[in-house]
């Protein structure tokens, strides 16, 4: 009688037999299709390796040139056209991270809404969910710059008429990232297995009961995912920002619904790199260095909860 093996020792057995079979199987394959095999996965290994040389060789300049402006003095400090040695981002990185804030509360339930609604609710045959879906994919393909006009005459003017304020940027940058919520909350939700939805059901569960205790659990780590992705880009943006009330040049701390104006990091490094002096190119440097510490230290603690989140599941 064969002696009994623990469930993690047949599982990896079982994964060495079913590689075993998939290795003859390639193996048995024509010698010109393994070429061209290789030669398109040398071909792709390449491309990513050009990416991440170029990647690196901006990341690197980046620090080079902004070196000497390296300090406490950048989150510290409020810029400067005189003193350059001392100035710094601090209202620009308050404003960032404030609009940043407004950005993950309004998106987040927006967004994961939407999707539930699309995935778990909606008739797929009804005209005006495909007409949703449709809208959805398109806008996530639509400039950065055409959401600034659209925050500029309705959301600042227009109908809600809410001035130049950080809140305004805020909508607007919302407005900017959300189709890309909705398509990875989508993405994830669809992913969860059926069996997990009909043996809810089947234990005499609502369909809400099971959206909201079995497949939206299951799809958090998904979800997170696409967060992550729409906050790395709306750090980023500038553009809309510009139309929207974002001043280039700030020294006191902004409030979301102060009217005396607001900036954000990227525009503050528009507004140094523009300058043809050597000490503010230098700045513009430190601040984009500045922008992915902030970046990393968020999608790092992000993919963190994520992670844990998805160990306990």
């Amino acid at each position: 009688m064969e002696a009994y093996r623990p469930p993690t020792e047949r599982t990896r057995f079982a994964v060495a037999g079913a590689r075993a079979n998939v290795a003859a199987v390639l193996g048995s394959q024509p010698r010109g299709d393994v070429i061209r095999n290789n030669v398109f996965a040398g071909l792709l290994g390449l491309a990513v390796l050009i990416a991440l040389a170029g990647l690196a060789a901006l990341l690197a300049q980046a620090v080079v040139e902004g070196a000497p402006a390296l300090g406490t003095n950048l989150i510290t400090e409020p810029p400067s056209t005189i003193d350059t040695a001392n100035a710094g981002f601090r209202p620009a990185l308050i404003g960032s991270l404030m609009m940043i804030a407004f950005v993950i509360v309004l998106i987040v339930p927006l967004g994961v809404g939407a999707a539930i609604y699309l995935e778990e609710y909606a008739d797929n045959t009804r005209w005006w969910n495909r007409l949703i879906e449709l809208n959805i994919q398109n806008l996530a393909a639509v400039p950065s710059i055409i959401y600034g006009i659209l925050g500029l005459g309705f959301i600042v003017r227009g109908p809600l008429d809410l001035g130049f304020i950080l809140l305004a940027g805020a909508i607007t940058l919302a407005l900017l990232v959300l189709p890309v919520v909705i398509i990875a909350s989508r993405e994830a939700i669809r992913a969860v297995p059926p069996s997990i939805r009909e043996g809810s059901l089947a234990l005499g569960a609502t369909r809400w009961q099971t959206t909201r205790r079995q497949v939206l659990p299951a799809a958090i780590p998904g979800v997170a995912t696409g967060v992550i992705l729409a906050v790395s880009r709306a750090i980023g943006e500038t553009a809309p920002l510009l139309l929207v009330g974002a001043t280039v040049f700030v020294t006191f701390d902004p409030t979301p619904l102060g009217a005396n104006g607001y900036s954000a990091l990227p525009v503050q490094i528009f507004q140094y790199a523009t300058r043809p002096q050597e000490e503010f190119q230098t700045m513009a440097a430190a601040g984009i260095v500045l922008m992915l510490v902030v970046l990393l230290a968020m999608n790092s603690g992000a993919i963190w909860l994520r992670n844990r989140y998805e160990q306990k599941w």
